[in-house]
């Protein structure tokens, strides 16, 4: 920490000797009630002065040892002004550990008396516990809060999540409110793991009985998250910045974010998109020999464990090697095998360099087995290890088909070649907007004549189609409103909540089937259209890929789920496939599900449209 300037340091000790302190105070939000909870005091120095910000203010005095006189100061100071702004709610005033431990000695009277001055009543104070340095006697700060909590006082937690503000100091301390640090706010917008960090927050002060008040929100899009996440109070910017004189309400925009029924989109997070197995899953226990014993002995040993692909040979429990059952019988079988190899250890017949895999790593480790120019892994399988020692075997077959299942799986959250979410997160958001009883509008973007499209020009170029209609489909919509998800294939579904649903639509038929162009050759942009086979075998003549985009306007009560809604849309957009414009809105009826576009397994490439 850098001294301050003598001129500085003068400048402090005679703003805080005049009590001189300015205060600002910003308010907190009631998500639930559309209300002002209560302020925040920040303290100020004189404007246009190196002293005006907290930070300057808290740096000096603590170079010259006044930390405790700025404190104790500020608060009362901050006391006796909220009281003549005459606000409603609380007053939320920052103080240290050992601050809070010095009020707590006369029983809160200095407090509590300047607060009666003041005319505030004792539960309209609620102490931040702002961590300057870490709390080190939690026993001396728990016995000062039951103090002051006995005169109604509230403590509440700062910055929860900052390194500084511990879950233990949460458990410990039993805080009345938990204040969560700005960093988990910011960019919550696109950022699915700080979703993911709120939602278990939220989980906790659940738990642990304390509403949680979110910090730093600055825009429209992070208040609405939050709403829909189920946080209990807000503060930062688009809340209201600090302010001598603020509203007594909450700001306009605000409110509207607040009332308004349109549900926030959330993005999904990459832990839900990778689909965690073990190793283990695969694991077959299964005997081991030693690397000395006779081939003839091996024999038997497959005969009578028919259902093993192959044995571990090991040496100490550590494996050395990997005996193919179907090689090792075949030699076997050979004329003179038996009487010239029967007594030969089973290590000359060993694979010396098997594929040895502890049974708690990832699955997904084990890919480049399956991608590897030596497919001998794969024919012959692995072994199983637990800390470097034999625990069992398994098959590359296994092995294939559990990779492609979490593929298929990982698909189903977030579509491998757009990024965009799949099946799941879309039937979620489905649900969430039903359960919030507004009105949207699912759309099923579907693309006409992909299949023989990606037929003649192979799967690279069918990829850069299904890319093409992601990004146009997903840069017409209003990505704090409207939900963007790839269903597989050439589908897509967006579950509109704009309020120009409609007028986008139709810039994204035009804008597609314009941009798509691109991808075809001089010849058949000439002919406008091109030759490949169709679903029979038949050479077909198709014209130009463009796409098709079903509409079901979806209003309270219409549907009972999001298969319900699915079924309509994709009805919708067979329709819309065979219009003129590409564009079909289905007209309000109540609907029988089919199960098509969810609930059916889809592919995720190009090469399955």
């Amino acid at each position: 920490m850098m001294p301050a300037s003598p001129q500085i340091v003068s400048e402090f000790h005679a703003l805080l000797d005049a009590r001189a302190l300015a205060y600002e105070f910003q308010p907190i939000a009631d998500i639930a009630r559309g209300s002002v909870l209560g302020y925040e005091a920040l303290m100020r120095g004189p404007v246009g002065s190196p002293l005006r910000t907290p930070d300057v203010l808290l740096r000096v005095a603590k170079s010259i040892q006044r930390m405790a006189d700025l404190e104790r100061e500020a608060c009362l100071g901050a006391i006796a002004a909220f009281g003549r702004l005459g606000l409603p709610g609380k007053l939320f005033v920052n103080l240290s550990a050992p601050m809070i431990e010095y009020f707590a000695r006369d029983r809160g009277r200095e407090m509590l008396d300047c607060a009666r001055d003041a005319g505030l009543a004792s539960d309209r104070l609620v102490l931040e516990l702002t961590e300057h340095e870490r709390v080190e006697d939690v026993a001396g700060l728990q016995a000062a809060m039951e103090v002051l909590s006995e005169r109604g006082v509230t403590l509440a937690l700062d910055d929860f999540g900052d390194g500084r503000s511990s879950l233990r100091l949460w458990a410990q301390l039993k805080p009345q409110i938990v204040k969560l640090d700005k960093y988990f706010v910011h960019g919550l917008l696109g950022d699915g793991r700080k979703v993911d960090v709120v939602r278990t927050v939220l989980r906790l002060a659940e738990v642990l009985g304390t509403p949680l008040v979110a910090e730093g929100i600055e825009e429209a899009a992070e208040l609405g998250m939050l709403r829909d996440l189920g946080c209990h109070y807000a503060q930062g910017y688009y809340i209201g910045r600090p302010a001598a004189a603020p509203a007594s309400v909450l700001p306009t925009p605000v409110l509207g974010v607040l009332g308004s029924g349109k549900v926030a989109v959330l993005p999904i997070s990459e832990r839900r998109q990778q689909v965690w197995r073990p190793v283990d899953k695969l694991r077959v226990s299964a005997p081991a020999v030693a690397p000395h014993l006779a081939s003839g002995e091996l024999v038997r040993l497959f005969a009578a464990n028919p259902e093993l692909h192959a044995i571990a040979v090991v040496e100490g429990h550590k494996p050395v090697g990997l005996v193919n059952r179907r090689d090792f019988v075949e030699k076997y079988a050979q004329p003179y095998h038996r009487e010239l190899y029967g007594k030969r250890p089973v290590s000359q017949f060993m694979n010396a360099n098997p594929i040895c895999a502890e049974r708690w790593a990832r699955l997904d480790s084990l890919i480049d087995v399956l991608t590897g120019g030596d497919q001998r892994y794969l024919h012959d399988g692995f072994i199983v290890t637990e800390d470097g020692r034999y625990c069992g075997v398994a098959t590359g077959e296994s092995l294939v088909r559990a990779i492609t299942e979490m593929r298929i799986e990982a698909a189903r959250h977030a579509n491998p070649l757009t990024l965009l979410p799949g099946n799941i997160p879309i039937t979620e958001h489905i649900a969430r907007l039903l359960d919030a009883g507004g009105r949207f509008v699912a759309c099923y973007f579907d693309l006409n004549n992909f299949k023989p499209y990606n037929d003649l020009y192979g799967y690279w170029r069918g990829d850069e189609m299904i890319k093409l209609a992601a990004r146009t489909v997903a840069s017409h919509c209003d990505r704090t409103q409207d939900f963007v998800g790839h269903v597989g294939g050439d589908d897509f579904v967006v579950l509109f909540q704009s309020d120009d649903w409609a007028e986008r639509c139709v810039r994204i038929v035009a804008a597609f089937n314009r941009e798509a162009r691109g991808l075809f050759d001089a010849r058949e942009l000439q002919e406008g259209g091109f030759h490949s086979e169709d679903r029979r075998g038949f050479q077909t003549f198709f014209p130009l890929t463009t796409i098709a985009a079903g509409q079901v306007a979806v209003s309270p009560g219409q549907f009972r789920d999001p298969e319900e809604v699915a079924s309509a849309a994709a009805a919708a957009k067979k329709i819309a496939k065979l219009s003129p414009g590409g564009i079909h809105l289905a007209q309000p009826v109540t609907i029988i599900p089919f199960r098509e576009p969810m609930a059916k397994a889809r592919d995720v490439s190009a090469a399955s449209a």
